[in-house]
């Protein structure tokens, strides 16, 4: 539900990796005016108005939310009307989230762009089908063997097949296919297709750690539940922010942290690496498309990391024993003052993903990168790939957007190279 489009480094990172200007900022810019129909405080150079995608800051939110923006304002953290606007070519910020919610209820990405098509007889949508592999006739992908309805169906592509299946799923199925590492695929009796090592590696993720606080007064979760956000620098020497203070109205606690005891009427204040130095790697454990796959995350493997997320913990305890925050914190129920190994403890028990795994085909030009700055796969034809696993690295915020971005670029490119003519309604 969270629109967070990413940093001006983010995509001018893309742009440098790919080597094509279609990626930097300035682009993305020109895409989000177009499919945006943003209602803020309005910014022509940044929002657009009028767009396929309803967007719009918190409405009516929980009276934590503000209050968080004030704390983190109170230590120095400029606030912005707009998460999502100059703040994202800012060094950091406090504001309350863009919220992809309208009269309440959620609006999914198929909601806005596939459903109001479904009528279109070019459209065929399988629900409940479970792609296996791609199938080629030599180095050019012309089919795709899908599991539906009991039976093992074949769909021939009279033009080109466009994988997007997520960060763990695409490069799974690029392997049991025959792309992917050589050395790998020959263990497991693939036959190779394409010799690319860099499939599956480089996983990324965000992981957060949360600090809790029992409320004075209980409050509903309002929204999607967590309608503040503060970007912040760990170090003075970084070019862009790489913690993310996320808020939850309501206790997030591992099982490992439950001997603190947050009670059920609790708000949380999360600390989010943004921009991990640690990567891993998502590995198949055998030929078959019902073998599991083997995700090694290596989360917290290099120390920058580490001491990232410890300073973020120390913001997070400053932001909710604000005054600001004060009136609705009955307690501060964890971390409390911890130092040291305590402190490691802590972090490294609280660990958990926000679920934005990425970057496991990730777009380069160099021998580990899997698709060119058009998104298809290289040496293969008719193949491109479409989804946050082509990231060169996790983007600033949640990832929603950016794949929303990856995928208007990649029908940019669709319909440059097969001469398309396309109209939408917007709903």
């Amino acid at each position: 539900m969270i629109w967070a489009r990413g940093h001006r480094n983010d995509w001018d990172y893309f742009a440098a990796q790919s080597g094509d200007d279609a990626w930097n900022y300035d682009s993305v810019l020109a895409t989000c005016r177009r499919i945006e129909d943003w209602c803020g405080a309005p910014d022509i150079t940044r929002r657009g108005t009028g767009g396929l995608l309803f967007i719009q800051p918190a409405p009516d939110p929980n009276p934590i939310a503000p209050a968080m923006v004030e704390g983190a304002g109170s230590l120095g953290i400029e606030m912005f009307d707009d998460a999502m606007g100059l703040m994202m070519e800012a060094s950091g910020g406090a504001a309350l989230n863009n919220l992809r919610i309208r009269n309440g209820k959620r609006l999914s990405v198929f909601r806005s762009y596939v459903f109001p098509l479904m009528d279109r007889p070019n459209l065929t949508v399988l629900p409940s089908a479970l792609v296996l592999r791609l199938v080629f006739e030599g180095k050019q992908a012309v089919a795709v063997d899908v599991s539906h309805g009991g039976e093992v169906r074949r769909i021939h592509a009279s033009a080109e097949i466009i994988v997007s299946m997520g960060a763990i799923n695409t490069p799974k199925v690029l392997m049991q296919s025959g792309i992917g590492d050589a050395a790998e695929l020959k263990r497991f009796g693939i036959p190779v297709v394409e010799d690319l090592p860099g499939v599956g590696k480089n996983f990324q993720d965000h992981v957060l750690v949360s600090s809790v606080w029992e409320y004075k007064e209980p409050l509903e979760p309002r929204n999607n539940g967590g309608e503040a956000t503060v970007f912040w620098k760990s170090g003075a020497e970084l070019d862009t922010p790489d913690i993310h203070i996320l808020q939850a109205e309501f206790p997030l606690v591992t099982a490992e942290n439950a001997r603190f005891g947050a009670p059920a009427e609790a708000w949380s204040i999360c600390a989010c690496l943004v921009r991990p130095h640690s990567s891993g790697q998502v590995r198949i454990t055998g030929p078959d498309p019902a073998d599991p796959i083997q995700i090694e995350a290596n989360t917290l493997s290099d120390l920058a990391d580490f001491r990232a997320l410890a300073k973020g913990v120390e913001l997070c305890r400053e932001i909710g024993n604000s005054a600001a925050l004060r009136p609705f914190g009955k307690r501060e129920v964890m971390p409390g003052p911890l130092k040291g190994a305590e402190l490691e403890n802590f972090i490294r028990n609280g660990i958990a993903t926000v679920w934005h795994q990425t970057c496991t085909a990730r777009m380069g030009r160099d021998p580990m990168a899997v698709v060119d700055h058009e998104l298809k796969v290289h040496g293969i034809e008719n193949l491109r790939i479409a989804d946050g696993s082509t990231m060169p690295r996790v983007t600033t915020g949640n990832t929603m957007a950016p794949c929303v971005i990856i995928g208007e670029r990649a029908a940019e490119v669709l319909l440059a190279t097969h001469k398309l003519e396309t109209s939408v309604t917007h709903s």
